[in-house]
């Protein structure tokens, strides 16, 4: 099982709570098909529209620290040995379930990352993800499914990371 963390960046926005829903309302097959566990919404203040959405749903609300990491507060949270780190909006597409569930059953101890594939923005996206391809992830980002007890360590890696990339992808509401 899995936690799912959902940053909300601005929960003034208006569309803020409609992105929310879409995200929580993509996780509904996930909790049916018994792989995610508990939801976290991690935002930077409250709002009250946020606080209702996490009420009706059964998340937990967490209130990122001025200057932390979304990540490593949600993380604080979660309940369960793996996390899957998505931002307001990230709509998971057809056959996660059973990608993130095969991915979980089989990862070697070592193994602490994996990552959903996201729309890339254009060529700087593009070669980024590249070079982490060879040197390793330095952070988690949206789209990852990370060990709990690695955000727990900070908001950093202290060791870069290898990737391991997951056919499943995000795609945005």
């Amino acid at each position: 099982m899995i936690s799912a963390l959902i940053h909300v960046a601005r929960p003034t926005d208006p569309d803020a709570v409609d992105r929310l829903a879409d995200t929580l309302g993509a996780l509904v097959a996930g909790v049916a098909a018994g792989l995610v566990g508990d939801a976290v919404i991690v935002a930077p203040s409250h709002s009250t529209a946020i606080d209702t959405v996490a009420e009706a749903t059964g998340a937990k609300l967490v209130l990122r620290p001025r200057g932390g990491s979304a990540w490593s507060a949600g993380a604080k949270a979660a309940r369960r040995e793996w996390v899957l780190c998505l931002e307001a909006g990230d709509v998971p597409a057809e056959g996660w379930i059973r990608i993130l569930d095969r991915f979980i059953g089989t990862a070697r101890p070592d193994v602490t990352l994996g990552r959903l594939r996201r729309p890339h923005a254009g060529l700087p996206a593009r070669l980024a993800a590249r070079g982490e391809g060879v040197i390793g992830v330095g952070a988690p980002r949206p789209g990852d499914l990370v060990r709990r007890e690695r955000l727990l360590a900070g908001p950093r890696f202290v060791r870069r990371v290898k990737v391991r990339k997951l056919p499943a992808r995000l795609e945005r509401s």
